[in-house]
């Protein structure tokens, strides 16, 4: 196990109703404060005018601005960072997902200084300050209502780049489970994905030692799989919507990465994947994952058996440990099948010539010749990756 430090400051207010907490918990920020927001969803539901109705409650000036797409885009930070700038924005409330919380995160920072936001996340330049924000979390997915993570997407070059900080961490988070009630079943499957993906990147480490985390990721990733039908197959059950929620959280709020390193290979692999063809990120990496795990899987044979045998409960000939191994991959393989997700990339137009322009972004103002960590990939490995998810 390795050293670490593990700080998460964010309040977690979560059950029904919380919603309508919204603005007695923004105004021991500000009273000056922008609503950011997707599209017609938040709108058409209701919630958004329950969230301003709370805010304008307790007397807060509200400044609002929505259109955050998947993939959300370096265009509208840039507009939101205006926004700020000209109407004196004490703080920003994020009514979304992964999504919008991430473009809400780069406003925050982007609002206080007079650099181009996209160079802090193309060099990863560190941050000093950012707007307080909170979250009232409508998609539960990218993790991104607890974590120092934020992802962006550049129109014009079509670079999708992550950024952290400590700072990312939201004030606070409203998580409802009845909000998520509504999502489509692809969105709800797409989110399921996206939570497994960031338990994963983490399971799979090279620093040995760290039982104690490597059994939690494990309980996370169990108490996903024996949600996720149900959710799908009843959209308003509370309990496995709440469950399905509390997972999407605890799976990016940086206390399953202590004491270990995690490998983030597939995320990078995916967010090319996702910014050329416009997916959604969740139905990328189910397209990703089991490829790259069959890639490294001999890396670290162990940890593969011990995923299989402890997440899905295989049960073989333990003298065969890489049918084990393999055994495991492709259990999660069909999981994400049996939500209706593809876990190939045949149904996009991918050819040699897109596979070696999305592994050369992948490598853009990057200093290290590799990506990940449990198998540092070459751009041999990488375009090996692409090709066999283009299998059919």
């Amino acid at each position: 196990m390795n050293n670490f430090t593990f700080y998460n400051p964010a309040r977690i207010v979560f059950g029904k109703d919380t919603e309508l907490k919204a603005g007695s918990l923004i105004k021991e920020y500000g009273t000056r404060v922008l609503v950011h927001f997707g599209g017609h969803s938040a709108k058409a539901s209701g919630l958004l005018d329950r969230v301003i109705d709370s805010l304008q409650k307790e007397g807060i000036t509200v400044f609002e601005l929505g259109g955050v797409k998947p993939n959300p885009r370096y265009s509208l930070v840039k507009e939101g960072i205006e926004l700020c700038k000209k109407e004196n924005i004490q703080a920003i409330l994020a009514v979304g997902g992964g999504s919008v919380i991430d473009s809400a995160k780069a406003i925050a920072f982007g609002a206080l200084i007079e650099e181009d936001v996209w160079d802090y996340y193309l060099y990863g330049k560190a941050i000093k300050q950012i707007l307080p924000l909170g979250v009232v979390l409508t998609i539960p997915a990218a993790g991104s209502e607890s974590s120092t993570s934020t992802v962006i997407t550049h129109d014009e070059t079509l670079i999708k780049r992550g950024l952290g900080s400590p700072l990312f961490i939201p004030k606070f988070a409203i998580i409802n489970p009845e909000l998520h009630y509504s999502l489509p079943k692809f969105q709800t499957a797409c989110g399921i994905v996206d939570m497994s993906a960031h338990l994963i990147e983490r399971y799979f480490t090279q620093v040995e030692h760290n039982d104690l985390t490597d059994r939690l990721i494990e309980a996370n990733l169990k108490s996903i799989i024996a949600n996720a039908l149900p959710v799908l197959e009843n959209p308003t059950d509370y309990n496995a919507r709440a469950e399905i929620a509390f997972c999407g959280t605890l799976a990016h709020n940086g206390l399953f990465s202590v004491g270990r390193v995690g490998d983030w290979a597939s995320h990078s692999i995916e967010h090319e994947l996702s910014a050329k063809f416009d997916i959604a990120h969740g139905a990328g990496l189910a397209m990703i994952i089991p490829w790259w795990m069959r890639h490294v899987y001999k890396e670290g044979l162990y940890k593969f058996v011990q995923f299989a045998q402890r997440v899905f409960d295989v049960q073989l000939d333990a003298r065969y440990p890489e049918l084990i191994a393999l055994e495991g991959i492709r259990r999660l393989e069909l999981f994400y099948q049996s939500l209706g997700l593809d876990t190939n990339t045949v149904s996009l137009p991918i050819d040699e010539e897109v596979i070696h322009e999305m592994t050369e972004k992948i490598f853009v103002a990057r200093d290290s010749q590799t990506l990940g960590f449990f198998k540092p990939l070459t751009r041999d490995d990488i375009k090996a990756i692409y090709r066999s998810a283009n299998q059919k």
